[in-house]
């Protein structure tokens, strides 16, 4: 190939990522654009109004005719818990199936993998059932105990951590390192990728749930953001600037998070997939 067929092919991608990237953008675009408006002119203007018709009244209804900031803050607790709950049970539990070697431990890792061919609405009756024997129901520890231990993020530990040599270990322990130590200042420092990837995929699951936490919390003061925006649905009227600020409000985090353990999280993705 000439260097002629070689720039045109080079333009043609770069092309097509622009087009794919417009179109995905596009409806980011829109949602800001609502954000800026006036009630009257949300159905006026497509994406944004005349610079002079700029308002943030949108946010500032939001915050002042609804108790956004307890649904944020209330999504943070609840989030923040519950990665960091996943990370240390997940990562402790991918450990343990990675390094050790017992009876019946392929048999648990088959009977896990099976679990997660299961959709979760499946076993969201008996696990209700379950926290109303246990009084945690319409609670904190309600919403974040059942998903204290991710299997997806035991797998992914394990596979990770597979790729860890048994003599760095061996030294450890020849050292007087206890098992745990082990783990903490050793296993998990080298699956800082696989950390950063976790921590974001479960962010983002723990961040966006709306079903179980639907279904557990029963007073507004303990909901979180996606059942707080979805208060502003009614069936006679809907908030809709309301509501266009605050899913903004909600993806912001979402996106800072991102942008922060972005290499992680491919460096994580990718970890175990090339051998040496």
């Amino acid at each position: 190939m000439n260097s002629q067929s070689v720039q045109l092919g080079r333009t043609a991608i770069i092309i097509l990522m622009v087009t794919a990237a417009l179109i995905v953008l596009t409806p980011l675009v829109w949602l800001v654009a609502a954000t800026l408006k006036s009630s009257d002119d949300m159905f006026h203007y497509t994406f944004f109004p005349p610079l002079s018709r700029f308002t943030l009244s949108q946010y500032h209804d939001l915050f002042t005719k609804s108790p956004f900031a307890r649904y944020l803050v209330n999504s943070v607790f609840v989030t923040s818990v519950s990665v960091m709950a996943q990370l240390f049970f997940s990562s402790l539990a991918g450990f343990a199936l990675a390094k050790y070697e017992f009876k019946g431990k392929n048999v648990i890792v088959g009977i896990m993998l099976a679990t997660l061919l299961l959709p979760g609405q499946l076993t969201m009756a008996p696990q209700y059932d379950l926290l109303y024997h246990m009084k945690m129901v319409d609670s904190y520890a309600g919403l974040i105990v059942p998903g204290a231990v991710s299997v997806f993020g035991i797998f992914l530990f394990r596979q990770s951590i597979q790729q860890i040599p048994d003599e760095l270990l061996q030294a450890a322990r020849i050292d007087g390192c206890s098992e745990f130590q082990i783990y903490w200042d050793i296993v998990m420092p080298v699956s800082r990728p696989m950390i950063g990837a976790f921590c974001l995929i479960s962010f983002m699951g723990a961040w966006n749930s709306f079903l179980w936490p639907q279904i557990i919390l029963h007073h507004a003061e303990l909901f979180t953001l996606p059942i707080g925006l979805n208060q502003l649905v009614s069936l006679y009227q809907t908030q809709y600037g309301m509501l266009m600020a605050g899913t903004l409000l909600g993806v912001l985090p979402v996106v800072l998070l991102f942008v922060l353990l972005q290499k992680e999280f491919v460096a994580g993705l990718t970890a175990g997939a090339v051998k040496g």
